[in-house]
């Protein structure tokens, strides 16, 4: 188990923290913790910087930040040509894959970033830098400032490039294994972090991630006639979501209702979506929605339902508990962390088919998947009609050690320790 110190070693200098990003800082769950982190930095007195990725000339305009402190690298022929690289092979919006970039890709994108970041740290003379991603940009980030502090926030994602992109791995290997500081979603990820990238696992701290809890609240649900379910998340393969519309449409008997939320780019979006008109009215299609109007799904809904092959932890499953929904989940190791936690009485775990790599699962073992899934949500829609509302009180007081505030004692205390280490007079 890591130990970060006695809380002696803090202190109340206040840090001037630049936060570093490679794709948009609104889009993903990556976008989500860096304006939790930066938010709940402002409320201790720290100053906050962003560098992040943008393109089509469009500046997103996540929660406190603007001009006077972030600058953000385009992708639209200015920085680094062609569309973002994404550290999902599907995102949310249009993007490349690291797998399909040549060697001069990925200069060009470095370059792209380095110019930018050496800018920013020039203009805001950080005291410490917060990566995101064990990936190519924070590798930089540490081959560039060898002498900074460099802490980085691990999210699921970037394990999973580095396991699908074996000609990266020496590149990002040349920095990542350098960080001062780690922090893991989960211990689970620990372990694999140290296994992928050989960081000692005493550099390695499990602080999590959190949700917002003055946004996922309870509200007044509806009637069980339809029970209604929701799904938030990029419409692809690696979520499940082609399986999970299969698995509601097996169900019979019940009344019930889906309402897919979220967006997707290319070929595997459009292929959950013409499965999802299949059903006709039974699915509702949102896109992309805002975190406050997916409270507001999620309040309105009975049943929450996470069908993917891989995640970090997945912060969904607590906004859906936090707003009062009952759970269908794949057995995740971060929904493990999550049970272990606040206990199972609301969730019904899915026992993940065979993977022939990280999220494609084996032909022979999807029919079994998807029976397993729809007996899950059955189970679960039958939960509802007979007790359409659960125990608020019960799910505020369990979910309440996640919210972004008690996460971020956990990341500030990294900070001070990194400095301390590097500053030990």
């Amino acid at each position: 188990m890591c130990i970060l110190g006695k809380e002696s070693i803090l202190n109340e200098n206040k840090l001037r923290i630049l936060h570093l990003l490679s794709q948009r800082p609104d889009s993903t769950g990556s976008g989500i913790y860096i304006q939790a982190m930066m938010r709940e930095a402002e409320k201790k007195g720290h100053l906050n910087f962003l560098v992040a990725g943008i393109q089509d000339g469009q500046v997103p305009q996540p929660e406190g930040v603007s001009e006077k402190n972030s600058i953000f690298v385009r992708f639209d022929g200015t920085d680094i040509p062609d569309l973002i690289v994404g550290m999902s092979d599907v995102m949310p919006y249009d993007s490349r894959r690291f797998r399909d970039l040549t060697g001069g890709d990925i200069e060009a994108y470095e370059a792209g970033f380095e110019a930018k970041l050496k800018a920013a740290v020039a203009r805001f003379k950080p005291d410490l830098i917060h990566s995101h991603h064990l990936w190519i940009l924070t590798a930089l980030a540490r081959r560039t400032y060898p002498d900074l502090s460099i802490v980085t926030s691990c999210h699921g994602s970037d394990l999973r490039q580095f396991k699908n992109c074996d000609h990266l791995r020496d590149r990002v290997l040349s920095g990542c294994s350098k960080i001062d500081w780690v922090m893991a979603l989960s211990e689970r990820q620990r372990e694999e972090i140290t296994g992928l990238y050989g960081i000692p696992e005493d550099r390695i701290a499990v602080t999590g991630a959190g949700y917002n809890d003055k946004l996922f609240r309870p509200g007044s649900k509806p009637g069980p006639d339809p029970v209604e379910v929701v799904y938030a998340g990029k419409l692809s393969l690696a979520k499940g979501v082609p399986w999970l519309l299969r698995a509601m449409a097996k169900i019979d008997g019940i009344n019930w209702r889906l309402h897919l939320v979220g967006g997707g780019s290319g070929p595997e979006k459009d292929s959950c979506l013409n499965i999802a008109q299949s059903l006709g009215k039974r699915v509702v299609i949102h896109g992309a929605v805002s975190q406050s109007q997916l409270a507001t799904r999620m309040r309105r809904s009975h049943i929450f339902v996470l069908p993917s092959f891989y995640e970090g932890l997945p912060l969904v499953v607590l906004e859906a508990l936090a707003c009062g929904c009952r759970i269908v989940a794949t057995r995740l190791p971060g929904l493990k962390e999550i049970v272990k936690r606040i206990g199972n009485r609301f969730i019904r775990e899915v026992a993940l088919p065979r993977l022939k790599n990280v999220d494609t699962p084996y032909p022979e073992d999807e029919p079994a998947f998807e029976e397993n899934l729809s007996a899950a949500l059955k189970a679960q829609m039958g939960a509802v009609i007979r007790y359409p509302v659960i125990d608020s009180g019960e799910i505020r007081d369990k979910t309440a050690a996640f919210s972004w505030t008690g996460v971020f004692k956990g990341v500030e205390k990294i900070y001070y320790q990194s400095l301390k280490q590097s500053n030990p007079n």
